[in-house]
């Protein structure tokens, strides 16, 4: 998702199942949760939030705590009351394949009596691997889709290779496939290269995670095992770009054709591994990351079969944990859980289950929730907020003193020609094809994700469908896909906190606007400015306003560097400059359609604030959160998002905040005029 950050709400707003407010919910301002001993120029999210981050406490099984967690949480107890009621539909209809996925997760008994039996053959293809291209075959027959690098946060995939079918770059009229590195099962390479006491801990334990797995599997010698295969995933680590690098977009667009692989990335035997995939008859592909899969191959060549025997076989278990008997679950979410990100407890089985058959049958989930609990009010209100929003950005346009009048119609085109899809997608998702038994919970799984790449490998060469989403409805979040400019707004965010119909304009304009401002700007960042009005990968600036917007961009993104949660620490500002320059644009935005919204009226005040105060306010409220420090460092290294404070304070480069507040020099967050970021 674009906008994947942690979003966080009042820990006094609460939500029925049904969708209505308790009795002591908060309708705009939430006042008990602000700290106005704190000035707003010095430190505008503890200003709005201080109260609450004093008196919130993360629940046990989670890695942190806000209006995003919370309303999600409200939403899996939801889909588990729909899940659990499916179970009782009809015979054979995809309700009844959700009712029945969920209640083969929740069979522990059946787990347990099934153990790795549904991995036997796989299990067996890997024991049998005697040759190179039996290794090549293999990891073709277990490649399954990789997710959207564009909107990604956890950028890697234990299979050897990434592959993600999407429109592309150079013809987004059709589905093209693109290739991606991949191999390691940490979650970034830097957790393997860096050298400092906390990486070294981690690798220390993640040593003792493979070793413990490979015990279960019944493997003899399993310490030299595991330490093989670590050591094999930190050759394959530092043969991969960073994640900063993936993130250029033009260095990512690489067109190779088959014969391409054999020449540039010797070593591995690429037509018995397409073949096995069932991309033999595709001759064109994009490599995301060229050097790193020349590398990975020269990898494959050198290392033993033995070895890549037991590194297969181990990640084949390992990434299946979930469905795997208690011991194997507790093991993978005691190192990924409770060692990578702090959780101090595993979530109910029930959350597990809601979230593993979400997983699997989202549109299937996602009919049954609209049904039940998106009312066409929140969509017709959304749909006229975001063509304010597009207006508001359109007339921002027009008012750029530093962008040409050629670069300034192509911009407003791109506007023009934006998809934004609004609670479910026009098209359901079909799963005929995906074979569910009520106590076959891992037969299930690995049945679902056949049936999904299968979809996807099957999509390739056809013409691409900008309507196609890329979120469930029942998802907390929200989505800009550049290559289709479009963006998906899921019915689950779509109520409070986010958006409130009891509410002022202002505060929902601050929350929910923002929200649709920031996926609409999206197609405006440092990525998406690169994309034309039909997803096409192309330069449609002049050179003179390429370098501003470049020139604005760095500034931001030193802005963030500046910004340390931990003293060892920083926040990096490349890696997260696409969203801040998607929450810069989305404030921007929202404001003056806000403004305009009002036809000249003075906005009425609530709890004393004015309707100005009342949208910042707002704003910095969605950003309210709570995270556990192993958390927190994981999403620094690894997520484009910056940490929810920090996009709060993002309201500095806003001159309207400065007047809303009466912010002045000398104060921690103020900026000279001259030095506020001013994008679009």
């Amino acid at each position: 998702m674009r906008f994947r950050s942690t979003i966080l709400a009042s820990a006094t707003l609460a939500l029925l199942a049904g969708g209505v407010f308790a009795a002591d919910a908060v309708h705009g301002v939430d006042t008990a949760a602000m700290d106005t001993s704190v000035k707003p120029g010095d430190d505008f999210y503890a200003y709005v939030n201080g109260a609450w981050m004093k008196t919130a406490q993360i629940p046990p099984d989670l890695s942190g705590w806000g209006s995003f967690t919370a309303l999600a949480r409200e939403v899996q107890l939801r889909n588990r009351g729909l899940m659990e009621e499916a179970g009782n539909a009809q015979q054979g209809s995809e309700a009844r394949k959700v009712g029945d996925y969920y209640a083969a997760f929740m069979d522990e008994a059946g787990i347990e009596k099934t153990g790795l039996a549904p991995l036997k053959s796989e299990l067996d293809r890997i024991a049998a691997i005697k040759t190179a291209k039996d290794l090549a075959t293999e990891i073709g027959a277990s490649q399954r889709i990789d997710v959207d690098p564009l909107n990604n946060t956890n950028f890697h995939t234990d299979h050897l290779f990434g592959i993600w079918v999407a429109p592309g770059f150079n013809d987004p009229t059709h589905y093209t496939p693109y290739m991606l590195q991949g191999g390691i099962g940490l979650p970034d390479r830097d957790y393997y290269l860096t050298d400092n006491a906390k990486m070294a801990d981690i690798r220390a334990k993640y040593l003792a995670h493979v070793t413990k797995v490979l015990t279960l599997m019944g493997m003899s010698d399993p310490a030299k095992k595991a330490q093989a295969i670590v050591d094999l995933e930190k050759k394959i680590a530092d043969a991969q770009e960073s994640r900063v690098e993936s993130e250029d977009i033009l260095k990512a667009n690489n067109p190779w054709t088959r014969a391409d692989f054999a020449a540039k990335a010797q070593g591995f035997d690429w037509d018995a591994y397409f073949d096995a995939t069932g991309l033999s008859k595709q001759n064109n592909f994009i490599v995301w990351q060229p050097a790193a899969i020349s590398s990975i191959a020269s990898i494959v060549k050198i290392t033993p079969l033995k070895q890549w025997r037991d590194y297969l076989a181990y990640h084949a278990v390992d990434r299946h944990a979930a469905f795997l008997p208690k011991a194997f679950a507790d093991e993978n979410f005691d190192f990924y859980g409770h060692i990578l990100s702090g959780t101090p407890q595993q979530a109910d089985r029930w959350k597990r289950a809601v979230n593993a058959t979400n997983a699997a049958l989202g549109d299937a989930v996602g009919q049954l929730y609209v049904k039940r609990y998106f009312p066409a009010s929140a969509k017709t209100k959304a749909e006229e907020m975001v063509s304010n929003i597009k207006t508001a950005l359109k007339h921002r346009i027009d008012r750029l003193d530093w962008m040409n009048p050629a670069t300034r119609i192509k911009a407003k085109e791109k506007v023009d020609a934006f998809y934004v899809g609004i609670g479910y997608p026009e098209k359901w998702r079909s799963y005929a094809d995906v074979k569910v038994v009520k106590d076959d919970a891992l037969g299930n799984a690995l049945r679902a994700d056949e049936a999904d790449y299968r979809y996807w490998i099957g999509r390739l060469g056809a013409p691409v469908d900008r309507s196609e989403w890329s979120m469930t409805p029942q998802t907390v979040n929200a989505v800009n896909l550049p290559l289709q400019n479009a963006v998906n707004i899921p019915a689950a965010i779509l109520q409070p906190p986010f958006f409130d119909p009891n509410a002022p304009d202002a505060v929902n304009y601050g929350a929910i606007g923002v929200t649709l401002g920031h996926e609409i700007s999206h197609s405006f960042d440092n990525q998406g400015a690169q994309f034309g009005p039909h997803g096409e990968l192309t330069n449609w600036w002049t050179k003179q306003d390429m370098d501003h917007f470049t020139a604005a961009g760095d500034q931001l993104a030193k802005q963030y560097d500046g910004y340390k949660p931990f003293p060892d620490l920083a926040v990096n500002g490349k890696l997260t400059l696409g969203e801040n320059i998607a929450d810069l644009g989305g404030l921007n935005a929202s404001y003056d359609a806000w403004m305009a919204s009002l036809h000249g009226k003075p906005a009425p005040k609530q709890a004393g604030f004015t309707g100005a105060q009342q949208f910042f306010i707002g704003y910095a409220t969605v950003w309210r959160t709570k995270t556990r420090e192993a958390a927190l460092r994981r999403q620094i290294l690894t997520n484009e998002h910056a940490p929810g404070e920090y996009r709060a304070d993002n309201v500095r480069n806003v001159d309207a905040w400065y007047k809303a507040f009466d912010v002045k020099p000398g104060e921690k967050l103020y900026l000279a005029p001259e030095n506020r970021v001013h994008i679009w």
